[in-house]
């Protein structure tokens, strides 16, 4: 009678046993999902990056921010409640990294809106196109919130190049204000640009604003004899548009000294600028003039609506091993890459909009229309024409990675109507050429070498006339 007994309770054991593990599997994904209030998601990092074209403030944090965003007028203000998020010292830290000279952003505040809540508010200069947007970690980033500040009328660059002292403008041959009478006759016929090749003169190089950086090279240390150079005239104003890689979020390569390639590109872009600028007739713009990302096809976009001869980027190439080394120009393909390097480059550079941030659900109708037509044979052979011509000039201050110009599929070179070059100056992973690229005076020589390129291309490729850019708009 004991043994049947003793066989039913174990039977019931078992039954209860089974109903016990089929209900920790039920509740398994509840256990999942569940968060102690000590697994708050926490902000790692808090960045602002003011510019004219835009200021972004980004949060950076261990897991997705919630948050619910939401406008208020009178006066204008952003509100973010992130949810979910403790304070700390990150975040209590944004407030101070608001610039005074901010263009959008007078202030922020910080503080517990309710439990479990954090709100920021932020106090604008002006009325403001918002945008928030979310990124997945990426690179040496983590989990991302992005709320980027355009202002309500997108700035114009080419109003802006023009709207300078007209004795400027005329010091550069450029247009100005016409009188009336000039007025009443309406705009001058268009005229073709005359090219005039000076005499070749002795023009000693320019200063150095710094002594050579202990360790550079004796071919850069030394004094160089005076090169002699081509002067060109144009009868109407030339735009170079320069294009300083990376930004912002994107800081580019590093350099084992701790340089950032975007940096770097900014600095050589500035110096490059300044020398186009001192040219009769040239001007130079700078896509990207401040610590700040512009994605790959902002870059392409703000070129054309500068009605940009040229557009020129700069960056300082990186590689796994620290002895890669050299200069190289690229140009686009429109049939795949000359190189397996060349391909693997330019992936590397197109990537630069997941690492800087961009709103994928913004659809840019001006994009589409820029982008539109790829078969751009004669651009691409201009392209090449001018790569040529400026990776000559860079041979002479430096080793060449490669002795032509390669071409890839590169973002920011698809203009269908400018003539487009990439410029790797030099590899800032190679310390040598790092300790190079963050000195002063070879930053200069750079410049003036690139400089020196892009007139070798106009003294057999005129730029054409163009009435739009000759007259006053």
């Amino acid at each position: 009678m004991k043994r049947p007994l003793i066989g039913a309770v174990r039977r019931a054991g078992w039954r209860w046993l089974a109903l016990l593990v089929l209900w920790l599997l039920a509740l398994l994904p509840a256990l999942l999902a569940w968060t102690p209030a000590s697994a708050a998601t926490t902000v790692s990092s808090a960045r602002v990056w003011p510019a004219a074209d835009y200021t972004r403030l980004t949060l950076e944090a261990n897991a997705p921010i919630e948050y619910k965003f939401f406008s208020i007028n009178n006066p204008s203000r952003l509100v973010l409640d992130l949810e979910g998020v403790d304070a700390n010292a990150a975040l209590e830290s944004l407030a101070s990294k608001v610039s005074p000279a901010d263009p959008y952003i007078k202030l922020v505040r910080v503080g517990r809106f309710k439990p479990g809540v954090m709100r920021l508010v932020l106090e604008l200069k002006a009325e403001v196109k918002p945008s928030v947007f979310t990124l997945k970690p990426v690179g040496e980033y983590g989990h991302r919130l992005v709320l980027d500040i355009y202002p309500l009328q997108s700035l114009d660059p080419l109003m802006a190049l023009l709207q300078v002292p007209d004795a400027k403008i005329a010091a550069l041959g450029g247009p100005t204000t016409p009188d009336k009478a000039s007025a009443e006759k309406g705009p001058a016929a268009p005229t073709e640009p005359v090219i005039t090749a000076a005499k070749p003169t002795e023009i000693p190089p320019p200063a150095s604003t710094s002594e050579p950086t202990k360790g550079v090279d004796e071919k850069f240390a030394k004094a160089e004899p005076p090169r002699k150079k081509t002067r060109l005239e144009f009868t109407r104003l030339v735009i170079i548009a320069i294009d300083a890689g990376h930004g912002g979020e994107d800081p580019g390569a590093h350099g084992r000294e701790g340089s950032n390639e975007k940096d770097v590109t900014l600095a050589i872009a500035r110096r490059l600028k300044d020398k186009i600028d001192e040219e009769p007739n040239m001007r130079g713009v700078l896509i990207r003039d401040g610590d700040y990302f512009i994605p790959l096809h902002g870059r392409v976009v703000k070129a054309r609506k500068l009605h940009a001869d040229l557009f020129v980027s700069i960056h300082a190439d990186a590689f796994i091993k620290p002895d890669a080394r050299g200069s190289s120009v690229f140009a686009l393909s429109e049939r795949g890459a000359t190189s397996a390097a060349a391909r693997w480059l330019a992936k590397k550079e197109n990537d630069a909009d997941l690492i800087g941030g961009v709103n994928l659900d913004v659809k840019d109708p001006y994009l589409a229309q820029t982008l539109l037509d790829l078969s751009q044979t004669a651009t691409i052979s201009d392209s090449l024409k001018l790569g040529k011509a400026v990776l000559s000039e860079l041979g002479e201050i430096n080793t060449l990675h490669k002795g032509a110009v390669e071409q890839a599929g590169f973002a920011v070179l698809k203009s269908p109507d400018i003539p487009s070059i990439l410029v790797e100056t030099a590899f800032i992973s190679n310390p040598e050429e790092e300790r190079k690229l963050t000195d002063n005076a070879y930053q200069d020589k750079l410049a003036d070498s690139i400089l020196s390129g892009l007139k070798r291309y106009f003294s057999k490729n005129p730029p054409l006339a163009r009435s739009k850019v000759a007259q006053n708009p």
